[in-house]
């Protein structure tokens, strides 16, 4: 008989409550030995495979002949056919050939070269924002600190207007709660898609040199993106160029006050921020699942799995994989090597902005480390409620008040 995930894990690894109060890392740890692979049910529907190690996502994640995120999305709720139109036509949810003509495109707004254009305006934002909240001595750090820059770049990217950033920025925190059927995520998608559409409108009429210009006139495979495609692809870049970010730079910040050893080691050896980074990233998982449907019968870990059938990626669990990593759940800044699986376990659906993630975290955090001198909460942290997200949405802070560097606020409308 398959061992049950929910009877070894003692907690409903779908129910977005289930994360309210942290990542479920001793679950994760008991599924890695005794179960790696093991059946979950959700709800009403067909149940998932719960993936635990490391080598499994990886083998996963880099098959998409085997292992399909079109045929029944890449979240825990089978889409209903309605919304497996929408997502088949975005890259998300989307296989190769098409997956592939459609990255290619995108990706040229995020290759190392054209990131690199954005490093000196990013260390200017940084600064600012940090400058907005310094004298204060107190800010939520989650809206004020770590979602204030990435709803800037990518503000920067599509040519709109910086405070527009951040109000869509807000809208994604409802779309990945993880429930894709729910009224509130149809309202903010709604609310989402009405800004592109007039955002295509206003560059169709004034090109820029942004993403969203290059999106409107670009062709793939001969044919420019419908109204429909282009408001799909703007919703990822939203989410997309946010979420990954805000959960990092907020989660990583606590996860340095929690070790104040590390945060010493750290201020002291600046040269340390390059693997700092990338062991916040192995710590913290800013994403917690997606999922894949096999399109083939076929096995992993000696455990049969039918066409049809789906499995869950968990990446927190993952990335403290002791077949892998040296004692997983100590936090060590000078970790290396580090083969974390924070941007995807590679192949096709590698992050595609995880240079433009790893520029704004060395952007901010050397900020937030010189001069919000004794960071500290002020008030238990709020967590967002999500089985597909790892973030906070709220975390109150005190800081030693201090003297501003700059006087304006970073221009970014086009």
């Amino acid at each position: 008989m398959v061992d049950s995930a929910l009877d070894i894990a003692g907690v409903d690894l779908t129910d977005p409550a289930t994360y309210a109060a942290g990542m479920p890392h001793d679950a994760f740890r008991e599924l890695r030995r005794r179960a790696p692979v093991a059946w979950h049910p959700h709800g009403d529907g067909p149940g998932i495979w719960v993936l635990t190690r490391h080598a499994d996502v990886v083998a996963v994640s880099r098959d998409s002949v085997t292992w399909s995120s079109q045929a029944t999305g890449v979240f825990f709720d089978v889409p209903t056919p309605e919304d497996a139109y929408q997502l088949g036509l975005i890259m998300l949810t989307m296989d190769p050939p098409r997956h592939t003509a459609l990255r290619s495109l995108v990706s040229k707004g995020f290759t190392p070269r054209q990131v690199a254009r954005l490093d000196g305006h990013l260390a200017d934002m940084a600064r600012t924002i940090v400058d907005d909240v310094i004298e204060r001595g107190e800010c939520d750090f989650v809206t004020d600190v770590a979602g204030a820059l990435p709803s800037y770049v990518i503000a920067e990217l599509l040519g709109i207007p910086l405070e527009d950033g951040r109000r869509l920025y807000r809208l994604t925190e409802t779309m990945n709660s993880g429930v894709v059927n729910s009224d509130d995520v149809r309202r903010a998608q709604l609310e989402m898609f009405e800004y592109a559409t007039a955002l295509a409108a206003r560059k169709r009429a004034e090109p820029g040199d942004d993403i969203a210009t290059s999106l409107l006139h670009a062709e793939v495979d001969g044919q420019r993106l419908t109204d429909l495609e282009f408001n799909l692809f703007f919703l990822l870049l939203i989410n997309a160029g946010g979420d990954t970010t805000r959960n990092l730079v907020a989660a990583g910040t606590l996860a340095l006050i929690e070790h104040p050893d590390q945060r010493a080691r750290l201020l002291a050896d600046p040269s340390l921020m390059p693997t700092a980074i990338e062991e916040m990233l192995r710590y913290v998982s800013p994403v917690t699942v997606f999922a894949r449907t096999a399109t083939r019968d076929t096995e992993l870990h000696g455990v049969p799995i039918g066409a049809g059938e789906r499995v869950a990626m968990f990446y927190p669990s993952a990335n403290r994989d002791e077949a892998v990593f040296d004692d997983p759940d100590r936090l060590d800044i000078g970790r290396d090597p580090n083969p974390h699986l924070a941007f995807g376990g590679g192949g096709t659906h590698f992050c595609l902005g995880a240079n433009l993630a790893r520029k704004e975290a060395a952007a901010i955090f050397p900020e937030v480390l010189t001069r919000m001198a004794e960071l500290r909460p002020a008030a238990p942290v709020e967590r967002v409620r999500s089985s597909l997200m790892n973030g906070i949405h709220a975390m109150p802070v005190t800081f030693t008040p201090a003297r501003r560097l700059t006087d304006a606020p970073p221009t970014s409308v086009r």
